[in-house]
């Protein structure tokens, strides 16, 4: 298989070409002949003019790419290796939805052929590849698992608006069901990866390196966001402690915040929903996901309290959150938290406007329901800094007093602004 692709004997196709799907599509396009699949032609005709749905990557990237992009099953007949890259979400009573990932199994499925590779780069539990995937692919292939076609599971690890920690420089899990399939499938991504390639024992155990990647950071912002409301009860600024405590060689940088997105505020989801099924509670796990949960409500409800006493009345009460989208500079808005910040400060009456520089606000309004504000207007009572994008991070306080009213409340989520806000009310977490 290998040795087919580097001659362009064979095919590899990326099925879901999103946020992990197009990067590595375009990467393999430089070495072998692609073939990028998604469903949806509006986003197919997009890449055809070289430009990213997701608005992560210049058109300049797309020069010089062996690559077709299509919406229609048909093409895919043409390939001999695949790559699922399809969302895995959770529903909302916060368990696995794995329809994606089996709908993208079913379409392989038909145009599997003998001796082809499937490799699923979609996070999920231990065991989904073979005991959720495995079986479409054979039901709708008609042939049989190892002996006519190969599957391995290679995570994704791309970190979006980061422009350091790329594709390419991030170490890469490999797996496959057998030797021989792992090892191929190894040297297949060897072809792009230059910080080379981890070769996992077993497809279970490249699932359980990356779901448990995310639930550790998850672990670790849940403890920081904990100490902030103990923190904020002892009238002591979190980011204060942490810089003092950061000064010792081994404590470990992490800080409060917003845990949302489509990684970080799922992935863990997928490991407590299978380790239920075997009968076990994660309850650090599982506690850690309450309080980042949480952390939106408590937020608004703290914005609510210092109305209150700042003498402020709350159905006249007028805020600004600054950001929607789930991280930095980033128009990704699956999963933002600073939506529950919205709708709780809603739920007491107070007049809310939100901004966003690369939030697209048709895509808000079908996830959210609500429209996205042009530009600040003036005389809010409160300003929330909620997603720290540079754009906004050398915004003067000169700016945010223009804007707001006398005894006015700055809300520093990520503690950006700590030091800089003088004159208005400030309060972070």
């Amino acid at each position: 298989m290998y040795n087919k692709l580097i001659n362009k004997e064979a095919k590899l196709a990326v099925i879901g070409l999103g946020y992990v799907g197009l990067p590595i599509a375009l990467e393999f396009a430089k070495k072998i002949s692609v073939i990028g699949f998604d469903i949806k032609e509006d986003r197919v005709e997009m890449m055809n003019n070289k430009i990213d749905p997701s608005r992560e990557l210049a058109s300049e990237l797309f020069d010089g790419c062996d690559i077709r992009f299509t919406a229609n099953i048909e093409d895919l007949r043409e390939a001999d290796f695949y790559i699922i890259a399809v969302p895995t979400p959770i529903d909302d009573h916060n368990l696995p939805d794995l329809t994606p990932v089996l709908k993208a199994s079913e379409t392989v499925g038909k145009v599997l052929k003998e001796g082809d590779y499937v490799v699923y780069e979609s996070t999920v539990y231990p065991g989904a590849t073979e005991e959720d995937c495995v079986p479409v692919l054979e039901k709708e292939s008609g042939l049989k698992y190892i002996e006519q076609f190969k599957v391995g599971f290679s995570p994704e690890r791309i970190n979006p608006g980061d422009k350091v920690n790329t594709l390419t420089t991030i170490v890469k899990v490999s797996s496959g069901c057998d030797k021989e399939s792992a090892e191929n499938i190894a040297k297949i991504y060897e072809l792009v990866i230059k910080a080379g390639v981890h070769r996992a024992s077993s497809i279970k155990v490249a699932e359980a390196s990356k779901i448990i990647e995310n639930t550790q950071r998850d672990i670790n912002i849940a403890f920081m966001n904990e100490l902030s409301i103990i923190f904020n009860r002892m009238n002591i600024n979190t980011f204060e402690v942490l810089e003092a405590a950061g000064t010792k060689w081994n404590f470990l940088k992490f800080f409060p915040g917003l845990v949302g997105g489509h990684c970080i505020g799922v992935d863990p989801y997928y490991l407590t929903h299978k380790a239920k099924q075997l009968g076990y509670h994660a309850q650090m796990i599982n506690s850690g996901r309450f309080i980042n949960d949480s952390m939106g409500g408590y937020v608004a409800k703290q914005i609510v309290k210092k109305l209150v006493a700042a003498g402020k009345h709350i159905q006249n009460s007028k805020v600004l959150i600054m950001g929607i989208t789930f991280k930095e500079d980033v128009s990704d808005i699956r999963n933002s938290k600073v939506v529950d910040v919205y709708r709780e400060l809603l739920s007491y009456g107070v007049k809310v406007d939100v901004v966003d520089p690369y939030a697209d606000t048709k895509e808000v309004k079908e996830e959210y329901q609500f429209d996205l504000v042009k530009e600040a207007g003036k005389d809010y009572d409160v300003v929330v800094a909620a997603i720290s994008h540079d754009k906004y991070k050398n915004l003067e306080e000169d700016y945010f007093k223009s804007i707001t009213t006398d005894n006015a409340l700055f809300v520093d989520i990520k503690g950006v602004y700590r030091n800089k806000i003088k004159e208005l009310n400030y309060w972070s977490l």
